[in-house]
């Protein structure tokens, strides 16, 4: 094994661990959007507590994985660089809203991917096409110019952008402030999670919430550990979905010149996975759009996606789960803005207003 180059060694376990992730939100049904969809239309919060339930334990083994140096989560893209408030609100919204529009968020696309849903093809066709666009194309022109002028530099503020390093900042010191940080966040998220009783009786909500949430650290544990190599280190990364759709996309079509990555990698491998889920569970089958109108809110919706996903530097996976994990400010806004965003679209797809749903989404409505 030791003779593989370290980027088939990576891309061979990434695979492995998207296969587990796809076969696990098609069999347990884990998506953000259905989880705020069973909030708005049902008052339903157990597909909601799943899912903080995955993000508590994300951030509990991701933190002791750091803690034990294990891996450096401070090289993550999540903690490097500023403060970039302004692309997490606006590219959290915006990648909210499209979401309830293409029917839901970056991981549930794949997932519909590997259950025979056609419209899920031409939807991650569109967020790989925008997320490029935004990453290195025409848009992200304006993404630059909004990011020079709104991103705030942690020099002299902090170490970088985490709670733990801000805390440290005003007297605290490092272990300290990170394993508060980890008990009020994480520990309020159990609480809330396991206090409520239909929860509790909801086996597959609870084995969901908690494969996908140590697929957080078993990323950083493929890319940190797995991936290190003294000539040529694989970048600490783990599950994210927008940018990673594009990469995927280049490389299908410079195969020839191009190296795999964890992301690329991951995202076959969710594909596969929920592709064998669906079969052995009898529920795969081929669906397209009704009408011209479904196809047309799938468009925009994928264009709001490639784009906000981009602008906040990941989506609901991305930032929710994995840039969370690392404790980063940044990705609390973006999330919070995500989920905003999302209330937002599922309020119009029952308004039909943009302004209504707006004002029902804030509660004035």
């Amino acid at each position: 094994m030791s003779e593989l180059p370290i980027t088939t060694i990576v891309g061979g376990a990434a695979f492995v661990a998207g296969l587990v992730f796809g076969a696990t939100a098609q069999r347990t049904n884990f998506c953000t959007m259905g989880a705020l969809s069973d909030i708005v239309f049902m008052d339903d919060w157990r597909r909601f507590r799943a899912w903080m339930l995955a993000l508590a334990v994300g951030m509990i083994v991701s933190q002791g994985m750091h803690q034990g140096g294990l891996i450096d989560l401070g090289k993550s893209i999540y903690l490097q660089g500023p403060l970039a408030w302004a692309g997490a609100i606006i590219g959290g919204v915006l990648f909210g809203f499209g979401m309830t529009l293409a029917g839901g968020c970056g991981n549930k696309t794949l997932v519909r991917i590997g259950g025979g849903n056609l419209k899920s093809v031409v939807t991650f066709l569109v967020i790989g096409l925008f997320a490029y666009m935004t990453l290195k194309g025409l848009i992200g022109l304006g993404r630059v110019q909004i990011e020079a002028i709104t991103n705030i530099s942690m020099t002299g503020v902090a170490a970088n952008q985490g709670l733990p390093a801000l805390l440290t900042a005003w007297g605290l010191t490092e272990g300290l402030a990170r394993w508060l940080t980890v008990a009020l966040i994480a520990g309020g998220l159990l609480v809330f999670c396991f206090k409520d009783a239909e929860f509790r009786a909801a086996p597959h909500d609870i084995i969901g919430g908690l494969i996908i949430g140590l697929l957080v650290p078993a990323g950083w544990w493929i890319t940190g550990m797995l991936g290190a190599d003294d000539f040529d280190p694989t970048p600490l990364s783990s599950f994210t979905f927008v940018a990673p759709m594009g990469d995927s996309m280049m490389y299908l079509m410079t195969y020839t010149g191009a190296t795999i990555t964890f992301g690329i990698a991951a995202i076959g491998g969710v594909i596969v996975g929920a592709f064998l889920s669906a079969l052995t569970g009898k529920s795969f089958h081929i669906e397209a759009f009704s009408d011209a109108a479904d196809m047309g809110r799938h468009l925009i919706g994928a264009a709001m996606m490639g784009t906000g996903g981009v602008m906040a530097m990941g989506c609901t996976i991305g930032q929710g789960l994995t840039g969370i994990s690392t404790l980063s400010a940044t990705s609390v806004i973006a999330l919070a803005a995500i989920l905003f965003g999302g209330v937002w679209g599922l309020k119009y797809m029952e308004e039909g207003n943009v302004g209504a749903a707006l004002k029902a989404t804030l509660g004035r409505g």
